[in-house]
């Protein structure tokens, strides 16, 4: 019991003359050491690595977990999915398999096309819709899964981790310093020369364990380089699944366009299959083969041609009667073969399109030249 006392007693000792240090020196009235340049650039580092880890943790979990979870009225609790990913890590129980925004577009478009009628040309397409959104659900599920495991696991890791036994051993060098300068007060304040001598013992003592922790500490803050190194190759792992997943997705929306442009020829018989609106820009400004050699899987533009139309001769080809459209080009393209036409931005161009051909193909005329043309690469003007 009274050792129990006199340890309380001596640590409400310590705490006390820390805190007379560390008022003085705020008021500057005391001196107080200061780290060498070079550590104090190991801090700031490692203080701007946990701030911008933080900031990254957080908004690639936005982007991943947007706000998934729909409450009991229908509306949507703000990062309801996180919070349970939350709870169920700390309880250590495996997170239950969820239904992602896709899937469940899919399910509401499917449930819509068996009540309004699943034969009608409005239900056939929902369901054709449906199952292109089931499949870009699945591809989110297997993106947020690889991208939670490879990415954002190890920077969880590193500040609950490695971030927590570095704040320990800062605040425990903080202590070593304070004590350290209260003895070096003590010092120019002793008089007596006994008084002096034990002064300058506990001083000693005091620099020795201040320096092991500043050494101790240190080791730790260059350890940052490797947290560095080791985000690096997560943040590879990351685009590497993010590339993978945006190019199953555009296969998937490539197959549904495709899928929707061949039945709304029979749907609307004389329309004019192909966008009125101006096309986003490609991904390269040369050539559709080059930009979508761009996503990783991704059919390339030339290579959507159905097998016939390759040989298609265009010295046989008349325009319809009705159903041509003026066109302004949006970017230049270099014809990829004798059958398409070269394209310069800003041209206007006359285009039409042909029965069988490719939705994403038109054909296009400029004085006594023709050719197929891309339609991403034009503005058709009413």
């Amino acid at each position: 019991m009274d050792f129990n006392m006199k340890k309380l007693a001596s640590d409400a000792g310590i705490f006390f003359t820390r805190a007379v240090q560390f008022t003085e020196e705020k008021f500057g009235q005391a001196e107080k050491t200061e780290l060498d340049a070079q550590f104090e650039n190991l801090l700031a580092r490692a203080d701007s690595t946990k701030n911008w880890t933080e900031k990254i943790l957080r908004q690639t979990e936005v982007l991943l977990q947007p706000n998934p979870k729909p409450c009991g009225f229908g509306c949507r609790l703000p990062a309801g999915a996180r919070v349970e990913e939350f709870l169920y890590e700390k309880l250590d129980r495996k997170v239950p398999s969820r239904v992602t925004n896709g899937e469940l577009l899919a399910q509401y478009m499917a449930e819509a096309a068996s009540e309004l009628g699943p034969t009608t040309p409005y239900g056939k397409t929902l369901i054709k819709v449906a199952e292109a959104e089931k499949r870009l659900g699945a591809a989110e599920r297997d993106f947020i899964h690889t991208a939670s495991i490879g990415f954002l696991t190890p920077l969880r890791t590193f500040l609950e981790g490695d971030w927590k036994t570095i704040s320990k051993e800062r605040r425990l060098l903080h202590n070593r310093r304070l004590d350290l300068d209260a003895c070096k007060a003590r010092l120019k304040k002793a008089k007596a020369a006994e008084a002096k001598a034990t002064a300058e013992q506990e001083l000693r003592v005091a620099q020795t364990e201040f320096d092991r922790q500043a050494e101790v500490t240190r080791l730790l803050l260059e350890g940052i380089s490797s947290t560095h190194v080791n985000h690096l190759r997560c943040l590879h792992e990351f685009v590497e699944s993010q590339t993978t997943y945006y190019a199953q997705c555009y296969r998937h929306m490539l197959d549904l366009q495709k899928q929707l442009g061949s039945s709304q020829g029979a749907i609307f018989p004389g329309t004019f299959v192909g966008t009125t609106e101006p096309a986003s820009p490609p991904l390269s400004s040369t050539s559709p083969t080059t930009a979508a050699a761009t996503m990783p899987g991704g059919p390339s533009v030339a290579s959507l041609a159905p097998p016939g139309e390759a040989a298609l001769r265009l010295e046989e080809v008349a325009p319809p009667a009705s159903g041509t459209r003026k066109a302004r080009v949006l970017y230049d393209y270099e014809a990829a073969d004798s059958s398409e036409l070269a394209l310069l931005a800003d041209e206007l161009i006359t285009v039409y399109s042909l029965p069988g051909m490719d939705p994403d193909w038109l054909i296009g005329e400029r004085g006594n030249k023709k050719g197929k043309v891309p339609v991403t690469y034009l503005e058709l003007l009413s």
